[in-house]
Formats: structure tokens, C-alpha cells, sequence
């Protein structure tokens, strides 16, 4: 049987080598291949050029999925089969070979894998020219990452066998090869758009959703093995193939239409019933290959979902008369919504996602000034009828409350994660260009269910900055802004409020006290001095204007702010904006947060600072975090108009200048716990109004104090780290002549010699 089947696939690649169509296909291939290669290398070596550094530079070359070589040729892959499938079977039709071939002692299912092997060998061929720009890359790319890549050939292998199958199937149905060739395209045309149809019904979207191809290969690409996707490349292609078997023994044998009918239901039934299996979570087998293990979930991420014993269930409540609430509640959202939480499914198989979809009142200014006579039903109806919704599904306001209370989160999208125990957290979309919450918030909300985690408490009662307004000096933002991503209650911690009147509560682990206007009554002072003596941790921000009244509790620490107000000459900022630099020290000893702002030179904008200046010896190691620059910077002691009046440095009054310290760390062991306190010079810094500063030619980055300063805080509970090692492959060996030869190499060269070989084959059998 094999030694027949082999002789079927030799016969059907000398046809299809002797043919001006397999050549043809090779060359466009190579040239489509190669030139995606050269545009996505000469845009590399330009950034390493201008002195980024090209991290992931296998990625960038091959499965970024802007650009990757791998991605953009998996989306013309169909375009290319049907030429190649379109004669396999439907030449035998029309030219009566097939009746040679049944009078011979040959099976259907010897024909069929005969020819279905011999396009799994012409594969191999269009799999060798992109493996050409592998071993290329290999050769000038730092630390290549070779299990990525043929992770992602192994997929567009599949992918073309899948295809195959498909052609060969839809060759069998006539005897005309351009119908056949249509015919398979509109196949794969259908294969790749099933995904969006029929997302309204709930076993229609999952098995619709499981048929699509679009997609399958972008795990493999991406260096990701996924057993539901291998499977389906497997069951698609023994489908196809058997379908193909069951339409020739029907006409071999002329059996009755309601029995073949019958065999057909049958092997698609088995097939998608196979397939529903293996997408079950439980049933889902993972090999990551990329050498960071970059698709799935970080260590840490890992050993909390450990620890979430029991049954946990995600709800997703979608208000569709929120902003964006149509989008959310559109049929097609659902599946790639689901798929945000793939990698923790992967590591806790049994935990459900649910939807609950209702409209009720919440900010939105656009639909009240469309509809400002309507009621909220109607409005909704409104929307639906635009967006073509389905308004039966929406739960009505009564209906929704006397379920849960969303009104805290102003009824917009927001998920609630329930542990069995009754174990609460919430995951919510935030004002930012990525929106959904990545896998350090995703993972930080699970913490809070298996762990108790830092608390915060901001000190009140004396003038402080409120954590609840949204003024511009307000810190909502940086507290419990939903929001806001970096608010420390969507990083874990739980932000309350503290008032020095009484004993500091042993559940506060950290404490903020911002810009004084008033100094402490002595019970107060008390209080606090039993909470710094028992270790607690403090986070404090100082203010030039209220150096008398904070200097005393600087002065607890042995720190006191500066004389003056630092100031700069600079012709694009106010002479008192102050830009500050992480130090070494901050990267090294305080927090990985800090390494980013390092590297790339990021800054910390600080309005109106004063500098930090150690005066006693309190026994704590001190860390300078961030640092001005060493020259142009001094005290200013005479000019307090910085947008109208003129700064000069006077030395004899006292103006120094220097590089001063604005952010300083300090630590020392207390009991058998280690004390962490920061100092600021600026309130501002971490202000509402603050996140919002645009600097001319620097980037600001004043959030990363808050994670920075907080992990070093909190012990590094959180934020979660969720960091993975650095890409080896940042460098390529190449510069911009070197790109063009290979571009040209691969546009132009290689084809032609593929060309050459072609037209070499065709004048040799010519000859014969």
C-alpha cells in the first residue's frame, strides 16, 4: 500500500515540476517572502543605527505582528494553494485517466494520499524559501532564537497541508480546474470570515468560532504549541481528505446519495465533535519555545494562581449605554475577550467566565445630548437599533441592581472575580491607549483573594492632599483613580484613610503624610512616633512653602528640606519645574521600576521643589532616588515669580549650585523587620494635575515613582512583578549596504535562480 501510495506522490510532483504553475508559485513566493524580509531588516537596522537597541530582533525579523515575515506571508498562503490543487484530481476527471486509475488494483484512499503526500512534499519546497531567510538571519543575528522560528515554519507548514486538503477536496467536485480553483478559494475565504458568524448564538459562536482557520497559525508563529490547534490542522486535513474519499467511492461504486449523504454528516460530526474536546481547557496541552517564555504567565503570576484553590468565576457586566458599551456588548467581542484570559485557563482549567449585559444611567454626555427627551429603555433601544443589537438581551435597571451594585463603579464595564469562598475582587478597563488590564493588574486582583496585602494610609486633618479629589493637587490618581492604572488600588493595595488622633491600626503597613499646612498636637505627635519606632513604613511629601511645618518631621529622620526653591535657567520650562534623574542606586537597591527611567533617560518633573539635605545621623542607610542636574541648578532665595520676574544666581546670600537630591530613600532594621521611608522636597510630583505635564524633548514618567517607591515599600508584594529576562537577540550584524545586498539577494537573485531551474526542467522533458 505504501510503496503505491509513493509511486502516486512521485508521479503527481514530476507533473507538477514539469508545469510552468509550481515554478511560478515559488518565485512569487520568494519574492513576496523576501521582500517583507528586507523591509522589516532595513527598518532594524535603522533603529540600531539610531542607537535603539532592536530587542527581540528574531521577533521583529519574523513574527511581530505588524510586519513579521511569518505573519504577513500566512495571510496570502490561500491565495497561492488553489493554483497548486485545482488539476490534482479534476485533470483525472476530465481527461478519463480516473478510469484508468479504478481499473487498476488502487484504492481511493491510495489516490488521495498519494496525491495529498505529494503536495506535503511541495510544502516542504515553499517552507525551504522562508528557512533560506532563517539560516540568513541566523547568520547576522546576535543569540538567534531558532526555536521560535521553526515553531513558526512548523504552523505555515501545517497551514499549506490544511489548505491542500481543502483544494483537493474541492478538485474532486469537478472536472474543471478553474472551477476547482474558485471553488477552494471561496472555501478558504469562508474558513477565514466563519469566526464572525453567528456570534449571537451561543453553540453556533463556539463551534463557528472553532472552525475558523483565520488565526490557528498566529500560536505557532508567535512560538507558542497549543494541542487544540495542532489537532485542528490534523482533524481539517483527515476531514477534507476523507470527504474527498467518500465523494470518488461514490462515483467508483455509484452509491446511493442518502449513503454518502450519510457518511458526510458523520465524518464532519466526528470531526467537530473531536475538535470541541480539544478546546476544552482541561483537554489543552502547552509548549512555549520562545526563550523567555514570553506566552505564559511569569513565575509569580504562576504561583499565585496556585494558591486559588476552589472554583473561581469571572462576570463581566457590559453596560451597553456606556461610551463604548456597544462595542463591548457587539456579538463578535465576546470570543477575543474570552482570550485575554488564556494564560491563566491554562494554569487553572476550571475557572468560568461569564457576561451579563444590561443598560443603566452613567456618564456619557454624547447619548444624553442625542436622546435628552428619551427614558433609559429607550435610549437603549436607540443604540441597539444603530449598532444592531438585540435589545431583549439587556437586563433592565431594576433587574441589574436587585442583582448587584454597580453604582460604585458608575455602572461602566468592570468584571467581579468570586472565589467559592465568597472571596471578592474587581478588574476594571482603564483611560489609556491599551485599556484592559495586562497581567500585572490581572494577577495583582488574584492576590488580593489568596494573600492580604499592603494597606495604605493616607494621613488627614492637618491640610493634606485629598486622595479623593480630582484637582489638579489633589492625589485621586495616584490612590484609587479606577481609572488609572497605576493607582495603587488597581496595582493591590488598599488605600484608606488615617487620622493621628489615635493609634496608627496594626493593619497599616505604609503611611502618607503630603504637605502639612499645620504641625501635629502633641497626642498626634505621639502617635505617630509609636508608629515610626515599631517600624512602619512612610512615604512623605515636603512642599518649599511649608518647609516650617514638615522640616520637624523631616527632621525625625535626620533630613531637612533646603533654603529657596530650586530652580533652573531653561527657555522651554518655568525657571521652578525641576527635572530629576533616577539614580543607580534607585535601579539597583530600590526597585526594577526604576531601570526603564534609567536607561532611556526618562525624568521625574517636579514643580516647585525644595532640595534634600541629610543634617544628623539617625542610623538609616541612605539611598539618593532621584537627582537634578549637576550643573545650572541652585536654591533661588530672592525670586519667588518664576513666570514673569528674572532668576540670577546670588552665592553671597547663600545660593548654592549644585546637583541636589529630591526623592531620597532611607532604611534600617527595626525588631525583626526592615523600616523603609521616602522623602520628597515636592508634593506636586505625584499630583493629578502632575501626570498630566507634557515636558518638550524629555518624557516624564512620574508614575514610576508611585510603583517603584511602593514595591520597595510593600517588601515587593506589589505591584505584582511580572518582568521577564531581556531578549538575547538585540543586535544584528549588519548595516545598511549589507540590507541591500541581502534585499536584492532575495528579490531578486534567488527567484531568478528558481526561475532558472524551471525553465531548465520544462526544456529537458521538451526534449524528450
Amino acid at each position: 500500500m505504501f510503496k503505491m501510495i509513493f509511486n502516486i506522490a512521485k508521479t503527481e510532483l514530476q507533473m507538477l515540476f514539469y508545469s510552468p504553475v509550481a515554478w511560478f508559485i515559488l518565485v512569487a513566493f520568494g519574492i513576496q517572502a523576501g521582500l517583507q524580509f528586507a523591509g522589516q531588516l532595513q527598518n532594524t537596522v535603522s533603529s540600531q543605527e539610531m542607537g535603539y537597541i532592536p530587542y527581540g530582533c528574531t521577533q521583529r525579523l519574523f513574527s511581530v505582528y505588524w510586519g513579521g515575515v511569518f505573519v504577513i506571508m500566512q495571510k496570502y498562503l490561500y491565495y497561492y494553494i488553489p493554483l497548486l490543487t485545482m488539476g490534482l484530481v479534476s485533470k483525472d476527471l476530465s481527461s478519463g485517466a480516473i478510469r484508468l486509475l479504478y481499473s487498476s488494483p488502487i484504492t481511493n484512499f491510495q489516490i488521495i494520499v498519494g496525491k495529498f503526500f505529494s503536495m506535503m512534499i511541495y510544502a516542504l519546497g515553499m517552507i525551504g524559501v522562508l528557512f533560506l531567510l532563517v539560516l540568513c538571519s541566523w547568520g547576522f543575528v546576535k543569540d538567534f532564537d531558532f526555536p521560535l522560528v521553526l515553531t513558526g515554519l512548523l504552523g505555515l507548514y501545517l497551514l499549506i497541508c490544511a489548505y491542500a486538503a481543502i483544494g483537493i477536496f474541492m478538485s474532486s467536485l469537478t472536472s474543471y480546474q478553474i472551477v476547482a480553483a474558485i471553488g477552494t478559494l471561496a472555501v478558504l475565504m469562508i474558513l477565514n470570515m466563519v469566526g464572525g458568524w453567528w456570534q449571537e448564538y451561543d453553540f453556533v459562536r463556539d463551534v463557528t468560532y472553532w472552525l475558523a482557520i483565520s488565526g490557528r497559525c498566529g500560536k505557532f508563529v508567535s512560538g507558542l504549541i497549543c494541542s487544540e490547534d495542532l489537532l485542528y490542522f490534523i482533524l481539517v486535513i483527515c476531514l477534507f481528505l476523507a470527504l474527498t474519499i467518500i465523494r470518488l467511492n461514490a462515483v467508483r461504486q455509484k452509491i446511493r446519495f442518502s449513503i454518502t449523504v450519510g457518511k458526510n454528516l458523520g465524518v464532519i460530526f466526528l470531526c467537530c465533535f473531536l475538535g470541541y474536546l480539544s478546546s476544552l481547557p482541561p483537554m489543552k496541552v502547552y509548549c512555549d519555545v520562545t526563550e523567555t517564555k514570553q506566552n505564559t504567565l511569569t513565575p509569580n503570576s504562576q504561583e499565585i494562581v496556585a494558591k486559588l484553590d476552589g472554583g473561581v468565576t469571572i462576570t463581566t457586566y457590559i453596560n451597553v449605554l456606556e461610551p463604548s458599551g456597544p462595542w463591548f456588548a457587539a456579538y463578535n467581542f465576546l470570543k477575543p475577550d474570552m482570550a485575554r484570559f488564556d494564560q491563566y485557563l491554562r494554569f487553572k482549567p476550571d475557572m468560568k467566565l461569564k457576561y451579563v449585559y444590561y443598560y443603566d444611567e452613567t456618564p456619557n454626555p454624547d447619548l444624553d445630548r442625542r436622546f435628552p427627551d428619551k427614558t433609559l429603555r429607550e435610549k437603549m433601544c436607540e443604540v441597539c437599533k444603530v449598532y444592531g443589537l438585540d435589545s431583549n438581551r439587556f437586563m433592565s435597571p431594576e433587574e441589574i441592581r436587585a442583582k448587584i451594585d454597580l453604582s460604585g463603579e458608575k455602572n461602566t464595564f468592570v468584571r467581579q472575580i468570586v472565589r467559592e469562598n465568597g472571596e471578592k475582587a474587581w478588574l476594571r478597563i482603564y483611560n489609556d491607549m491599551q485599556r484592559f488590564p495586562t497581567e500585572r493588574e490581572i494577577s495583582a486582583a488574584f492576590k488580593r483573594m489568596v494573600m492580604k496585602l499592603p494597606v495604605v494610609g493616607m494621613v488627614e486633618g492637618h491640610g493634606e492632599r485629598s486622595f479623593k479629589g480630582g484637582k489638579d493637587r489633589d492625589y485621586s490618581l495616584f490612590a484609587n483613580e479606577k481609572t488609572f492604572r497605576n493607582a495603587l488600588m488597581n496595582q493591590g493595595f488598599d488605600v484608606e484613610s488615617v487620622s493621628l488622633g489615635r493609634q496608627i491600626p496594626e493593619n497599616i503597613n505604609i503611611i502618607v503624610i503630603s504637605d502639612m499646612r499645620e504641625w501635629l498636637t502633641p497626642e498626634e505627635e505621639v502617635n505617630l512616633q509609636q508608629y515610626i519606632e515599631r517600624g512602619g513604613n512612610l512615604f512623605i511629601l515636603g512642599e518649599p512653602k511649608r518647609r516650617e511645618v514638615m522640616n520637624p518631621l523631616f527632621a525625625k529622620f535626620g533630613f531637612e528640606m533646603t533654603d529657596g526653591v530650586l530652580v533652573k535657567r531653561d527657555s522651554t520650562l518655568q525657571a521652578d519645574v525641576i527635572l530629576s534623574y533616577p539614580t543607580k542606586e534607585a535601579v539597583d537597591r530600590i526597585s526594577y521600576e526604576f531601570e526603564r527611567m534609567y536607561t532611556r533617560k526618562f525624568v521625574l518633573s517636579t514643580p516647585g521643589v525644595a532640595g534634600l539635605e541629610q543634617v544628623a545621623d539617625k542610623g538609616y542607610k541612605v539611598i539618593p532616588m532621584f537627582k537634578t542636574d549637576t550643573t545650572g541648578v541652585w536654591n533661588e532665595l530672592e525670586t519667588t515669580d518664576f513666570v514673569d520676574g528674572v532668576i540670577r544666581l546670588n552665592p553671597s546670600i547663600g545660593e548654592v549650585e549644585k546637583h541636589y537630591s529630591t526623592v531620597v530613600a532611607l532604611s534600617k532594621s527595626v525588631g525583626d523587620k526592615v523600616q523603609k521611608i521616602v522623602l520628597t522636597g515636592d508634593a506636586d510630583c505625584i499630583s493629578n494635575g502632575e501626570f498630566g505635564r507634557r515636558v518638550p524633548t524629555v518624557r516624564t514618567s512620574n508614575y514610576t515613582l508611585i510603583t517603584g517607591s511602593f514595591f520597595w515599600l510593600s517588601d515587593n508584594e506589589v505591584p505584582i512583578d511580572v518582568r521577564r529576562p531581556p531578549l538575547p537577540d538585540d543586535k544584528v550584524y549588519v548595516a545598511k549596504t549589507g540590507a541591500s545586498i541581502i534585499k536584492w539577494s532575495f528579490m531578486v537573485i534567488i527567484p531568478l535562480l528558481l526561475a532558472v531551474a524551471g525553465i531548465l526542467i520544462w526544456v529537458r522533458r521538451k526534449g524528450r
